[in-house]
């Protein structure tokens, strides 16, 4: 199936039912599918061909996702915009990556004035909510247009979206994910995300859409379900939406999660909808984990992806987090869950050669779900997916039980005095101390080792704690060698717009001058 005919699917299943939801207003499937066939049949018109790269900039709303289903319904290729980040990033990944199509909203107006000039490939700008010098409004630029389907004949490997990476090494390369893998993320999701045959979901997209609450929207549609949309993760604001329109599953990164559960209010929100809260893009803390389990119910849904392999390399369900009724160990609840059934997901060594259970190596993924490459990179496409096997970067092993677990990341591996350290073995201690609200560990210069080993600690609002403790804590947890030689405590870490702390710029001040690569 082609993207858009996840969400035909729910037209056709719920056509009077409401689609997206947004503060007080609601869209049904019938009028989103009517402004999604005027979007496509006017690019269309105006000669853009299919795989044409599109952009939106905007917050979280229902008419820009609208024109994310317009491009996909014309044959275009979607590119994600970050509206948090600077609009020279920006204006260089859309440039990278050839959009001619920018959908943007007016709040972002001074913005795209300032952008217009480096991106001399877009020749058409539609702002989406007011007509702007050299920007007609959306309505009045396909107002007119028919709003039956265009007929296309999408083939499965086209290109659907050109999705940039996390860019922790210069300019984000474009991950070109096809129908084909987006369709078996969808898959994945629906073979494990289990409703009644009559069950509509609620789905709360309160992460950016340009993310995973974008992709994980498509299987609430496609079953006839409403999407409640709001601009950001807040959490007073989420509990309201989570009891008011009954929301059934959400995603969340861990940051994000651990913020909701400090909030005042939380043990009084009723929860009693929820039955599902995925989480994931960063490692998760055990403790709160847990604590997330008490305060919120049986829900929680541990996810691995990336967006070369999107959202769905593994999960951990909610049935997953027990044994015969009572909370698994450590040991199932630090693994992110089984391989997903359409993949398949191997560990290799550094020869390449399959490892058995329990041995560490790199977590390796083939089949539909892999990107089709890196645009116009195909030297980083032949390094990163060798002999049909996409190479994640991520360190890992499959336990005796199937379930797959992440050491870490190969780039934010430590190597002190000959030693490796993985920083999610330190950071998962530190996590456990009730001051902590966050906190990142990495490796810094040393004279003598090489590098030694750093946490930079983010404590919850009120509460405090020495580094001696942290130190201390550690020791007796890990031992010298893994544990933080030194600590540092930050009002903020830096993150992405989607939650996941930015160690790369956490390390860029420790190792300015020194001869290594951050």
């Amino acid at each position: 199936m082609a993207i858009i005919d996840f969400f035909d699917r729910g037209w056709r299943a719920n056509p009077g039912g409401t689609a997206y939801v947004m503060g007080e207003t609601a869209y049904s499937f019938t009028e989103v599918r009517a402004l999604s066939c005027q979007i496509a049949n006017q690019l269309l018109a105006e000669g853009f061909a299919p795989e044409t790269k599109g952009g939106v900039w905007s917050q979280n709303d229902p008419i820009a996702w609208t024109c994310t289903l317009g491009l996909w319904r014309a044959g275009l290729a979607w590119i994600p915009v970050g509206p948090a980040a600077p609009p020279e990033q920006n204006a260089a990944i859309l440039d990278a990556f050839d959009c001619e199509v920018m959908f943007f909203q007016s709040g972002y107006a001074a913005a795209i004035e300032q952008v217009r000039p480096l991106l001399p490939r877009v020749r058409r700008w539609i702002c989406i909510d007011q007509d702007l010098p050299g920007a007609p409004s959306l309505a009045n630029w396909c107002g007119a247009a028919d709003n039956s389907a265009p007929s296309l004949d999408l083939t499965m490997d086209g290109v659907a979206a050109v999705m940039p990476t996390g860019g922790t090494t210069g300019l984000p390369k474009g991950v070109m994910n096809t129908h084909r893998s987006i369709q078996t993320f969808v898959a994945h999701y629906l073979i494990a995300v289990t409703y009644g045959a009559d069950d509509r979901p609620v789905n709360l997209a309160a992460a950016p859409m340009t993310h995973t609450a974008g992709l994980l929207s498509l299987p609430c549609t496609a079953r006839g379900g409403t999407v409640v949309i709001l601009a950001k993760p807040d959490p007073a604001t989420m509990f309201e939406a989570i009891e008011r329109h009954r929301v059934t599953e959400l995603f969340l990164p861990p940051t994000v999660i651990y913020r909701l559960l400090e909030t005042p209010g939380v043990e009084t929100t009723d929860f009693s909808s929820l039955r599902y809260l995925m989480y994931g893009a960063a490692p998760m803390s055990l403790d709160k984990l847990k604590k997330a389990i008490e305060v919120l119910g049986p829900v929680m849904t541990g996810g691995y992806g990336q967006t070369e392999a999107p959202a769905s390399i593994s999960y951990l369900r909610p049935d997953e987090h027990f044994v015969d009724g009572a909370l698994a160990s450590d040991q199932r609840l630090s693994s992110v869950g089984r391989p997903n059934p359409l993949i398949a997901v191997e560990i290799l060594n550094a020869a390449g050669q399959v490892l058995g259970k329990g041995e560490t190596g790199e977590i390796c993924v083939r089949g539909d779900l892999v990107m089709k490459g890196y645009y116009k990179q195909p030297e980083k496409t032949a390094e990163a997916i060798v002999d049909g096997w996409l190479h994640t970067g991520d360190v890992g092993h499959i336990d005796v039980e199937g379930y797959l677990h992440i050491t870490d990341r190969i780039k934010d591996m430590i190597i002190s005095g000959g030693f490796n350290v993985y920083p999610n073995e330190v950071e998962q201690v530190i996590w456990s101390h009730p001051a902590v609200q966050d906190c990142a560990v990495i490796g810094v210069p040393h004279p003598d080792w090489g590098e030694t080993v750093k946490a930079v600690v983010e404590l919850n609002p009120g509460q405090s704690v020495t580094a001696d403790e942290l130190i201390a804590l550690c020791k007796a947890q890990l031992g010298s060698v893994k544990a933080p030689k030194s600590i540092d405590f930050i009002d903020a870490l830096p993150r992405s717009p989607v939650g996941k702390v930015l160690k790369k710029d956490l390390r860029e001040a420790y190792w300015q001058g020194a001869d290594r690569k951050i």
